[in-house]
């Protein structure tokens, strides 16, 4: 496995001992000009380097080092200068690297003890490396060694590797070029006699038979051979201006290196199509390497020294005259950027910018670029590296190297970032001893790999992907920023090992939770806790105790604590409504609410919350009396509730006026827990009368809902108990009892002379009513009430009750004075003695006979009344009291007269009506059967059948009484017998006298019916 580098301040990343990257503080400015060539040249030489004309470089500056010393550092500046580094590094601390970076491990370090690497070549996931001692190591990406071998006796300047990683070409000081196949036998070796310095395959090399290559070195001459029939055949496409430094082949294009510039050649037109020299004030060519790049078909990035350039070539237009261009090669070259650095390049690959650019100082992202940056490994040579001419051997002394940085610049010459590279020895490398080659990523930029190759080391640097990303946040305390773009990731990206470390959302979260705490900001770390604690348990509850320890509970988590999914320990609840309990009663109520009831132990907080309010000073046992004790009443009515214990819920409800209480006890059938609260629940029920009555809502016709409550349910409710409670509120006694009355009067009838007592007080207007309804009361008692508050109609009524009618009649005579009512009376009574007293008080009472007079009737013989009328005495009204009589008399006569015709009419219908049935015929079936012996009336032998006139046929013999009957022969139903029909006729009626005589109690299938007919 790679082994996990430190980034950014320096702090390991996965606890990796060793640092090898280095934030730099470099910050660079340029401009870019875009070229065109002078299509006007006369020659091919001419015309390629009229490309140049119009081009200005532009030096990228440097406004400071903010470079990192390492462990191994040394010293560099004095006092101020090392305040001003520190400054500088706390400013970069913020700022996110765009790369990441690996040290390859395993075998690599055992090869490298006693060599060092000079070149290095990649493709398709193979890297090849050469040494100075002239051996090929070829490994994989995980550091494995696959094959080492040693083509040369000397170092190797330069290696390439064809597109199918089969074939591996090497050039060397010694003189020779090798190309050697991985898989077969196939080997080359050519000897050049002179030191090569570079060598280039053919980007189809394995697929062509010919096997070209192109190598150069200090001979001065670009040599391109090709295999034939006879052997290989040698071309020399360009010589004579100094050594070959670099060679790089892409498609039909060749770009070189010599120590004037760089040239390209077009292997399809055979002709070399520009000149790129070098700029005028560039030291010496050997001492800081070129690099040549084909980012693509059509464009060659070129760094020298610490200039950087970017040549595109395209078609040659069109000119319109043909015979002046006819001698200009078909392509032409245009410089599209030139930039010069503050420092010198060993290396430079396009950087494809896909992602998202570092995080700046404000938090910001910067803008998206797509394959317009370039990837520079730079080096800062000593200051003094252009003494070397000097005669003083101090000054010609090596001076100790910095660390190489990768940077990332933007072709208008914006650095994105610059990483100092912490590596092996760094400070005996010089600019040429440090390599950069690119890992084939494919399609799959997520993929992109480079590796940084110094003498001593190999490094893989990859961009930094969104994980990263997260990592840096967090090494940063930028927790919420990395929850936030941890939430962005998917679930398989979380948990892959890829980079060698997996995102935890949850470690990362509680690591912003410790951090929040530490800092007192609770609210805000109370509202994470859902995002990281989530369906943990036990971690929920860790973090709920951190902040009651804090002190930190009803402001800050209580809000999100999860009363499911999950569902925590009922101690944490409970902690939570003993927090509220002592804190805040009405947040209590509330709580209590809105959780389930079966997540803590309801008896536990249901005797917190009774031993709190025992406390609380209560100015009356029926009301509460503050805030508090209200709040913790309604919290054990609903735990009480809920706890399905709803009768000792019920003296709260009642103490709280809750308005559905009447609905509580009838749904759990509270009636034997209501016995005991009687006169509180009265009370209740007349307060909600009263506050309707204020809403102007009218009550008179409404029933007390406590009041039928009790009366409903006396077989759980006793009588006694609740007179007994009622005693002491007589209204509310005569309320009950005059329902329960209306109800059954016997389950009132103990408690008879009370009520006499509660009617003559607050319902006198129905007291006589209720006197004639009841007979359970005492009636001297009742007299004496009636007569103390001078109830003069119920005095009448009792008084007639207990039979003492004269002293009822005169109390309606003298007091009353209305003789309607003293002929009632009399009628009710219906006593002759009273009727006479009546007449004997009316004789001298004109208004009395007026009223007799008008009232007379079955009672009162009119002729009886009129004789007691004395002589002389004036009766107002008398005249017209006689026509009433006797227009009454008349009437009745009328009436009488009337109904006895009416009778005799229906008399006369109904005798007629018999006399027809009687004498109508009847028809006899051979099925009719006798009622009395169910058997057929005809039988043979024929017996003597007997008919009713209420139509009943019965056999003779059938009825009890008739024996020893004279045989009778009817004449018309024998031929033989010869008769008068008078004699006939006579001898049926005699026949019939002698059987009637015989049947005494008449028809008996009639008498059997209980009809009692006589036929």
């Amino acid at each position: 496995m790679p082994e996990t580098i430190s980034v950014g301040d320096g702090t390991p990343l996965n606890g990796a001992a060793g640092s090898l990257l280095h934030a730099s503080g470099t910050s660079t400015n340029s401009s870019i000009t875009g070229t065109h060539e002078d299509e006007h040249g006369s020659d091919t030489e001419d015309a390629s380097e009229d490309g140049q004309e119009g081009v200005e470089g532009y030096t990228v500056g440097s406004t400071g080092s903010g470079v990192v010393n390492g462990t191994d550092g040394e010293d560099e500046d004095d006092g101020d200068g090392e305040d001003d580094e520190d400054e500088e590094d706390e400013d970069e601390e913020d700022e996110e690297p765009t790369l990441k970076y690996e040290r390859m491990t395993g075998p690599i370090n055992d090869l490298l003890k006693k060599d060092s690497i000079s070149a290095i070549s990649v493709s398709n996931k193979l890297v090849a490396v050469g040494t100075h001692g002239g051996i090929v190591h070829v490994l994989d990406m995980t550091g494995k060694r696959i094959k080492s071998y040693k083509p040369h006796q000397a170092s190797i300047s330069d290696m390439e590797m064809d597109n199918t990683a089969d074939f591996v070409a090497t050039a060397s000081i010694d003189g020779q070029v090798v190309i050697q196949s991985l898989s077969t036998q196939e080997s080359y070796m050519f000897d050049m006699k002179r030191p090569i310095r570079t060598v280039a395959l053919d980007p189809n090399f394995a697929k062509k038979g010919t096997r070209p290559f192109i190598c150069g070195g200090l001979a001065g001459t670009l040599v391109l051979r090709e295999k034939g029939w006879l052997g290989h055949k040698e071309s020399v496409l360009h010589s004579g201006e100094g050594p070959i430094w670099n060679v790089r082949w892409r498609s039909h294009l060749i770009a070189w290196a010599n120590d004037l510039g760089v040239k390209i050649y077009d292997t399809q037109s055979q002709t070399r199509i520009t000149y790129i020299d070098r700029a005028p004030d560039s030291p010496r060519a050997d001492l800081f390497k070129c690099t040549l790049h084909w980012q693509d078909d059509s464009t060659l990035l070129i760094a020298w020294a610490d200039h950087i350039k970017v040549a595109r070539v395209r078609a040659r237009p069109r000119a319109a005259n043909t015979s002046a261009s006819s001698n200009l090669p078909p392509l032409l070259v245009e410089v599209t950027a030139a930039l010069q650095l503050d420092c010198m390049i060993s290396s430079i690959l396009p950087h494809p910018m896909s992602h998202s650019a570092p995080t700046k100082e404000n938090g910001s992202i910067a803008s998206r670029t797509t394959l317009t940056s370039f990837l520079v490994l730079a080096y800062e040579p000593p200051d003094d590296f252009e003494d070397e001419m000097t005669d003083d051997p101090a000054r010609q002394a090596r001076k100790t190297a910095e660390r190489p940085e990768l940077r990332i610049i933007s072709r208008t010459g914006e650095e994105y970032s610059a990483d100092a590279l912490n590596v092996t020895g760094y400070q005996s490398w010089g600019c040429n001893d440090y390599l950069l080659a690119e890992v084939d990523s494919g399609v799959n930029e997520t993929d992109q790999c480079y590796i940084v190759a110094s003498p001593k080391d190999i490094v893989f640097v990859r961009p930094r992907d969104r994980k990263d990303h997260i990592a840096w946040l967090v090494e940063h305390q930028r927790y919420e920023e990395a929850l936030d773009e941890t939430e962005k990731l998917g679930e398989d990206e979380q948990s892959s090992d890829s980079g060698g470390y997996r995102i935890d959302v949850v470690s990362i979260g509680e690591r912003y939770l410790r951090y929040l705490v530490g800092e007192g900001d609770f609210v805000k770390a109370a509202r994470l806790c859902p995002k990281v604690c989530g369906q943990d348990a036990k971690r929920w509850e860790d973090w709920i105790f951190v902040f009651a320890q804090s002190r930190n509970l009803q402001q800050a988590v209580i809000p999100f604590i999860p009363t499911e999914a999950p569902q925590l320990s009922h101690l944490v609840y409970e902690m939570i409504l003993g927090y509220f309990i002592n804190h805040d009663k009405e947040a209590l109520l509330k709580t209590i609410r809105e959780w389930p009831k079966s997540i803590y132990d309801i008896p536990s907080v249901i005797v917190a919350i009774q031993s709190e309010l025992e406390r609380i000073p209560m100015s009356s046992s029926l009301k509460p009396s503050s805030p508090d004790a209200v709040w913790l009443m309604e919290c054990l009515a609903d735990l009480y509730t809920a706890n399905r214990q709803p009768g000792k819920a019920l003296q709260y409800f009642l103490r709280l006026r809750r308005p559905n209480v009447f609905d509580l006890i009838r749904e759990h059938s509270l009636f034997t827990d209501v016995k005991d609260q009687v006169l509180l629940l009265v009370e209740f029920d007349q307060e909600l009368n009263g506050k309707r009555e204020e809403e102007g809502i009218d009550t008179t016709q409404t029933r007390s809902e406590a009041i039928s409550m009790l009366v409903d349910h006396t077989h759980s409710i006793p009588v006694d108990r609740v007179v007994q409670q009622l005693r002491a509120r007589p209204f509310y006694l005569f309320l009950y009892l005059d329902d329960l009355f209306k109800k059954d009067q016997n389950l009132a009838s103990d408690f008879a002379d009370i009520q006499v007592k509660l009617f003559a007080e607050y319902a006198t207007s129905r007291l006589v009513e209720y006197l004639r309804a009841s007979s359970y009361y005492n009636l001297e008692a009742a007299y004496n009430i009636c007569r103390g508050r001078d109830l003069v109609p119920e005095m009448v009524f009792l008084l007639g009750r207990m039979g003492n009618n004269k002293q009822a009649l005169t109390l309606i005579i003298e007091r009353i004075g209305d003789v309607q009512q003293a002929i009632e009376f009399a009628k009710e009574q219906n006593d002759d003695d009273l009727w006479e007293d009546l007449l004997k008080y009316s004789e001298t009472r004109p208004t009395f006979i007026r009223g007799l007079l008008e009232n007379v009737g079955a009672e009162i013989d009119p002729i009886r009344l009129i004789r007691r009328i004395k002589n002389g005495l004036e009766i107002p009204g008398l005249k017209e009291a006689l026509i009433k009589i006797l227009h009454d008399f008349q009437l009745q006569i009328s009436l009488l007269e009337g109904c006895q015709r009416i009778l005799n009419g229906d008399c006369s219908d109904l005798a007629r009506v018999r006399q027809k049935g009687q004498n109508g015929g009847f028809f006899l079936s051979d099925k009719a059967v006798c009622p009395l012996c169910t058997d057929p009336l005809r039988r043979s032998p024929q017996d003597l059948l007997l008919l009713f006139l209420c139509r009943h046929i019965v056999h003779a013999s059938c009825i009890n009484g008739i024996d020893n009957l004279p045989r009778y022969i009817d004449a018309g139903l024998d031929v033989s017998l010869r008769v008068s029909p008078a004699h006939d006729l006579s001898a049926k009626i005699a026949f019939a006298s002698v059987v009637r005589a015989k049947i005494i109690h008449g028809c008996p299938v009639c008498r059997r019916q209980g009809e009692g007919h006589v036929c």
